[in-house]
């Protein structure tokens, strides 16, 4: 005969061995959900290895000096491959609700829902089956469990990123990452407000043994870790934030393995994902020689000589600038060229721009403009002077998702300093289409290039790039356009001339200009060879070559650019051959 065995509801539950089970679970939940995000990504990651984009800049900023002679874009685009652009406009057409964006959340509907997704999978595995109430362990082996998803979606050097393509940086998990947080801090305050409640009711102290003191310690340094973390902090005090956020989980990995013995395997894959991730960053640092040239009180330029490839444009770099006392500062700044291989700049080079936003910012450009100052009293007074500094690069970083030579028509949208974003895309379609000879079959024949700016003044800072551009791109099949919307009534006289450019005293609707721009009606305004050029493009772009649009700047032109791709409806996005979206929002 069998053992006898005792029934189920008189069976005391074990936590030690039923837990862990749980722990698997979820960790096979969230794997799957990443998977399943690598395996929708694999297309994408085959073009950007097909093309060299998904490598590029893995080893970081090279010297190569190696121009490459200018072609003239006397070919016309290839002829879209129907089958495989019905394929992609019907992709795009069929994700594009998921770019609607709720204000003020720096999210949109697709975040939303994936979020969403991992906090019901932490609740569910959580609460199914557990008694919480007189033994919370499970919360604690939960938020364990999490240990892995904060740090892979944490670190700037993450196979995932590589995984899920180009234009997929840290800058664009990092909502996963403070979400994994958050939600470790939830299941830590059930699991330790719990046996608090358990060890009042039955008179048991709470300070005093090794495991309860460090409990508690372990869930005050989350704690720490949390509020520290919330938007209004890191955005005021981000040097103060980033030393605690450090130093505090260093901290509570020490205080949680004392805790328990369960904590220690959870804490080895992200020692692996961080040692991973230090290990990359030693590749990609460089130290550089670069000028600075500050045009008013308000802009540094940055040109970081001997650089020559290693970067796509609209990537962007940690920069250390060895100055006064701000060498232990880093700062994250868009790389506003294409490489010189293929710029259509005058002076092509490695190009960095920093508005003041900031103290470091505010310092940096009232050091150049002293050096500038010293220079042009010290040396000849009609020389172009520059302040000569070392810099430190880290990077690049993340790109556009978007690969712009595969779209007949571009939008590109920026606001304010987010034109360097825009404007390194600029140069880099520009050139692969003119200088390069749409070597690799860039279908692109139309560009509208929209800045939105407070001052005329703003125009100076980037307008010798914006004419070098519009130049290149003036005897070739695209047409381009330039639009720069001002809001502000001052210095009107100080509107640089930009071949085939409007200045407009308004602030523009995202919704009007991407309707606008897909109805394709030329304006009254345009030359009469600018007007054929529009009716050819009209015609080729019946046949659905595709709409590409960046958006680059403030949250709130980011999130109307994401409203009006979502609002446009399936029929216009499969009409068009489907949109895609990318914008790019850095903010701490």
């Amino acid at each position: 005969m069998a053992a006898p065995v005792v029934p189920s509801n008189f069976q005391i539950y074990n936590s030690y061995v039923e837990d862990p089970k749980w722990q698997i679970k979820f960790t096979i939940i969230w794997c799957s959900g990443v998977a399943l995000a690598v395996a929708v990504s694999v297309p994408s990651l085959i073009l950007g290895l097909r093309h060299g984009r998904s490598l590029k800049g893995i080893a970081g900023i090279s010297e190569t000096n190696g121009y490459q002679s200018a072609h003239s874009d006397h070919k016309e685009p290839p002829p879209t491959r129907r089958r495989g652009h019905r394929l992609v406009g019907a992709w795009n057409a069929l994700i594009s609700p998921m770019y609607s964006s709720p204000p003020k959340l720096e999210l949109n509907l697709g975040q939303i829902i994936v979020l969403s997704a991992y906090l019901a999978a932490v609740l569910v595995c959580i609460i199914k089956d557990a008694p919480l109430i007189s033994n919370p362990n499970r919360a604690g082996f939960l938020a364990l469990a999490q240990f892995p998803v904060v740090f892979l979606f944490a670190t700037k050097n993450s196979i995932l990123s590589l995984l899920l393509g180009p234009g997929n940086g840290y800058e664009k998990l990092n909502f996963m990452h403070r979400m994994a947080g958050r939600t470790m801090f939830l299941a830590g305050c059930i699991h330790g407000s719990l046996w608090i409640r358990n060890h009042l009711q039955y008179g048991l102290q709470i300070l005093g043994p090794q495991k309860e003191t460090s409990g508690v310690a372990s869930l005050a340094l989350l704690c720490i870790i949390v509020l520290t973390s919330l938007r209004p902090v890191r955005r005021i005090f981000y040097e103060y934030f980033f030393v605690i956020h450090v130093l505090t989980y260093v901290a509570f990995f020490v205080t949680v393995c004392y805790h328990t013995i369960y904590a220690s395997p959870w804490i080895f894959p992200p020692l692996a994902f961080y040692g991973a991730d230090v290990l990359l960053r030693l590749f990609r640092y460089r130290i550089k020689d670069a000028t600075l040239t500050a045009p008013d009180t308000h802009m540094t330029l940055i040109r970081v000589h001997n650089c020559d490839d290693g970067w796509l444009a609209g990537q962007h770099v940690r920069l250390r600038v060895f100055f006064s006392n701000r060498v232990f500062e880093s700062h994250s700044l868009t790389i506003l060229s294409a490489p010189p291989s293929h710029s259509c700049l005058s002076s092509p080079g490695f190009l960095l721009a920093a508005r003041n936003d900031g103290d470091w910012t505010r310092a940096l450009n009232n050091y150049t403009r002293k050096e500038q100052e010293r220079l042009q009293i010290n040396e000849k007074p009609e020389s172009d002077s520059a302040a000569f500094v070392q810099v430190m690069l880290d990077g690049p970083y993340g790109g556009s998702s978007v690969d712009l030579g595969l779209y007949e028509s571009v939008l590109l949208i920026a606001g304010g300093s987010g034109v360097t974003f825009t404007l390194g895309l600029l140069d880099d379609i520009i050139g692969r289409c003119v200088k390069l000879g749409r070597s690799q079959g860039e279908r692109t024949r139309r560009i509208e290039f929209t800045w939105c700016i407070r001052s005329f003044g703003q125009i100076e800072w980037f307008a010798p790039m914006l004419i070098d551009i519009a130049t290149a791109a003036s005897d070739s099949t695209i047409d381009l356009h330039i639009s720069i919307f001002v809001t502000c009534l001052c210095d009107p006289e100080a509107v640089p001339h930009i071949p085939n450019s409007i200045v407009t005293l308004s602030r523009p609707s995202v919704q009007h200009l991407l309707e606008d721009f897909i109805s394709l009606s030329p304006s009254s305004e345009r030359k009469d060879s600018v007007e054929k050029r529009f009716d050819e493009s009209q015609k080729l772009h019946g046949s659905g070559g595709g709409v590409a649009v960046c958006a680059s700047g403030p949250e709130s032109l980011t999130r109307e650019a994401q409203n009006a791709v979502a609002r446009l409806g399936l029929t216009m996005n499969m009409d068009v051959g489907g949109i895609a979206l990318h914008t790019e929002l850095f903010a701490l």
